[in-house]
C-alpha cells in the first residue's frame, strides 16, 4: 500500500461531519432567510392579511420597529443546529438503508429524504410551537413576550404534550416528511442527471445552485397546505377550532377555499428556494472542507 494513499474516515467521523456540517448550514440559511419566515408565517395565521410583502415589511417596521423583522429568532437559532443536523445526518443513514433495496437512485433519495424528514419534525416541534406564537405577536419587540416567557406560559398551561408544547406535531410531520422527499430528491436526481457536464469552480456552484433553488421551490409548493396547518394550529386561537392536520386542512377549505391552503406562498419559496440552495451548498462545502482537515 502506498504511503500517500488516504485512508477513508471511519463511520463515526463521517456522521460527526455531517452532523457538524448540516448544522452549521442550518444556522447560515437561518440568520439570512428569518424575516421573510416571518412574514410567510403572518400570512397564514392572520388569513385577513392581503398586502403584499413590501408592505407587510414596511407596515411591520412602522408599527413594530426594525427589530420585529427577527421575532421569534431564537427558537429556530437555537433548534438549528440540531434540526438541520438531524436532517443530514438521517439522511445519510437512511439513503444507505435505502440503498440496499431494489429500487432506482430517485426512490432511494425520496424515500431517505421523506424519513429525514419524518424524524427532523420530533426534534424541532417545541421550538416551532413557540416560534410561531412570538411571530405573531403584532406589539413592539421590546413589549412582546421573551421566548423563555413564552415556554414558561405554555407548559404552565398546557404541559409538555401534544396540547402543549408539542401541539401540532402531526402538521410539523407532514411539512418535514413531504418537504425533505421532494426536496432531496429533486436536488440529488438533478445533480447525478447534469454532473457530466464537466463546469469550472463558478459554474459548477451556480449549476448547485440552480438545482437546489428548483427542490426549495418545488418542494414548498407541494407541502404549504400542512405548512398553513402547522401555523394555524399553533398559533394563537381564541376558541380553538384547529386542532389536528387534516381536520384543519378540510376546516380551511371548507371556510375559505383552496387558496388560502396557499397563503404565505411567495415568502415561503423566496426563502426556501434560495435559502434551500444556500444549506445544501453550505452543507456540501463545509463537509468538504471538514473532511479534508480530518484526513
Amino acid at each position: 500500500q502506498m504511503a500517500s494513499e488516504k485512508k477513508l474516515p471511519s463511520a463515526a467521523t463521517v456522521a460527526a461531519i455531517n452532523f457538524a456540517s448540516g448544522g452549521f448550514a442550518g444556522f447560515v440559511e437561518v440568520c439570512i432567510m428569518h424575516p421573510v419566515d416571518l412574514v410567510k408565517t403572518r400570512y397564514q395565521v392572520y388569513p385577513d392579511t392581503n398586502a403584499s410583502i413590501v408592505t407587510c415589511f414596511r407596515d411591520m417596521y412602522r408599527a413594530e420597529g426594525f427589530l420585529s423583522y427577527y421575532k421569534g429568532i431564537l427558537p429556530p437559532l437555537l433548534a438549528e443546529t440540531p434540526k438541520r443536523a438531524v436532517k443530514f445526518f438521517t439522511f445519510e443513514e437512511y439513503k444507505r438503508l435505502f440503498k440496499a433495496l431494489p429500487i432506482s437512485s430517485a426512490l432511494v433519495y425520496s424515500g431517505a429524504g421523506f424519513m429525514s424528514g419524518f424524524t427532523e419534525a420530533f426534534v424541532i416541534n417545541p421550538f416551532e410551537r413557540v416560534k410561531v406564537l412570538l411571530q405573531s405577536q403584532k406589539q413592539q419587540y421590546a413589549l412582546q413576550d421573551s421566548t423563555w416567557s413564552t415556554v414558561r406560559k405554555i407548559v404552565r398551561t398546557d404541559g409538555l404534550g401534544l396540547r402543549g408544547l408539542n401541539l401540532g406535531l402531526t402538521a410539523t410531520i407532514g411539512r418535514h416528511a413531504v418537504f425533505n422527499c421532494f426536496y432531496f430528491g429533486i436536488y440529488f436526481t438533478g445533480l447525478e442527471a447534469t454532473q457530466a457536464s464537466a463546469l469550472p469552480g463558478r459554474l459548477d456552484i451556480a449549476r448547485k445552485f440552480l438545482i437546489g433553488f428548483s427542490a426549495g421551490t418545488l418542494a414548498s409548493c407541494i407541502n404549504i397546505p400542512f405548512d398553513v396547518a402547522k401555523s394555524r394550529i399553533q398559533g394563537p386561537q381564541g376558541k380553538t377550532k384547529y386542532r389536528a392536520c387534516f381536520q384543519t386542512i378540510g376546516l380551511v377549505y371548507r371556510e375559505e377555499g383552496w387558496r388560502a391552503l396557499y397563503r404565505g406562498l411567495i415568502p415561503k419559496i423566496i426563502r426556501l428556494g434560495p435559502g434551500g440552495a444556500i444549506m445544501l451548498l453550505v452543507f456540501e462545502y463545509t463537509s468538504a472542507y471538514l473532511t479534508s482537515r480530518i484526513m
